[in-house]
């Protein structure tokens, strides 16, 4: 039940008792003088907690599904492109229901999630950047120049990295990562499908196998030759793909990559530099390079072929900035 739908049936009490005092006359009115003065409808603290507390009761109860823990987001959340994939729920009516912690991080932390309706569902992988009590964004400053905010107050408050500020960093987290692989999606980079962002939640296509098990970072691997050849080409290609796209990672290393039956997939990318407005975007993608170039060649890759010097060169002019 409703609160305001409390509140009429409290006052639907009181209709019409202006009009009995009337008939009833003077003897109505000696009864009133001597009972003391009466509710016009006016709730007390005491009521108005009662509500409160039946409202939250019966609010717990409706929005909590028997067999998960909450209804599914899709209606209110951002969603992610279209053509959405064959595995993908969108139902109003399904249930999320948490399964476990996949990975904490001093940003964020990631939950594996499944996602059902009737006889189908999916797994999916939350991840959930941090309260601002928790939050370390330490190399934050670097990583947002170029990004522009329409208010200057907002602009002040991430400057002074106040409450507010670190929230609205968060949020920028949030809409850049949701942002860069909806467009890196739609131009076939290797990354996991966007399922959708709600504040600072992003749901994203798990990484692994069906029985919950995520796949493995690239940094746990170890790779044959051939193997290694394999997966470095598809490096390369998928950095290609972001000069193309004008963007580098911003923090590459072989923890940010998942090996899933021999395919490459590149992961968190809260931190996507933009290469053009961010006046230090060269950097960033010159220390990307050489970051996981360094983890080929622990691994045995020839420096004639992951050379990094030669492959920032050649990203930059995809790129269009050399």
């Amino acid at each position: 039940m409703r609160e305001h739908d409390l509140f009429e049936r409290y006052e639907s009490a009181f209709d019409g008792a202006d009009d009995t005092m009337r008939r009833k006359g003077k003897r109505t009115n000696r009864i009133a003088d001597d009972a003391g003065p009466t509710r016009r409808g006016r709730m007390t603290e005491e009521e108005k907690l009662r509500v409160s507390r039946l409202r939250e009761d019966q609010l717990s109860t409706a929005d909590t599904p028997e067999d998960g823990d909450r209804w599914s987001t899709w209606g209110d959340a951002d969603q992610g492109p279209k053509p959405h994939p064959d595995w993908l729920i969108t139902e109003l009516a399904a249930v999320d229901r948490e399964l476990g912690i996949v990975k904490t991080g001093k940003e964020a932390d990631v939950f594996l999630l499944e996602r059902a309706i009737g006889d189908r569902s999916t797994l999916l992988a939350a991840k959930r950047y941090r309260s601002n009590d928790h939050r370390m964004f330490h190399r934050d400053a670097g990583y947002l120049e170029g990004r522009r905010m329409k208010k200057s107050r907002e602009t002040r408050a991430i400057a002074n990295r106040t409450a507010f500020g670190r929230n609205l960093i968060a949020e920028q987290w949030a809409v850049a990562e949701f942002a860069a692989l909806s467009r890196l999606w739609q131009i076939g980079a290797a990354v996991p499908y966007p399922v959708q962002r709600s504040g600072t939640e992003l749901l994203l296509e798990f990484i692994g196998d069906a029985d919950g098990t995520a796949a493995p970072r690239l940094a746990q691997a170890r790779p044959d030759e051939d193997e290694l050849l394999d997966l470095w080409r598809q490096l390369v290609a998928t950095l290609m793909t972001l000069a193309e796209a004008g963007i580098t990672h911003g923090d590459l290393s072989a923890y940010n990559l998942m090996v899933h039956e021999g395919r490459l997939i590149m992961i968190d990318l809260p931190q996507v530099v933009d290469l053009v407005a961010n006046p230090r975007g060269p950097e960033f993608l010159d220390r990307d390079v050489r970051n996981i170039c360094g983890w080929f060649a622990s691994r045995g890759l020839p420096h004639e072929i992951g050379d990094p010097s030669a492959l920032v060169t050649t990203l930059l002019d995809v790129a269009g900035m050399s």
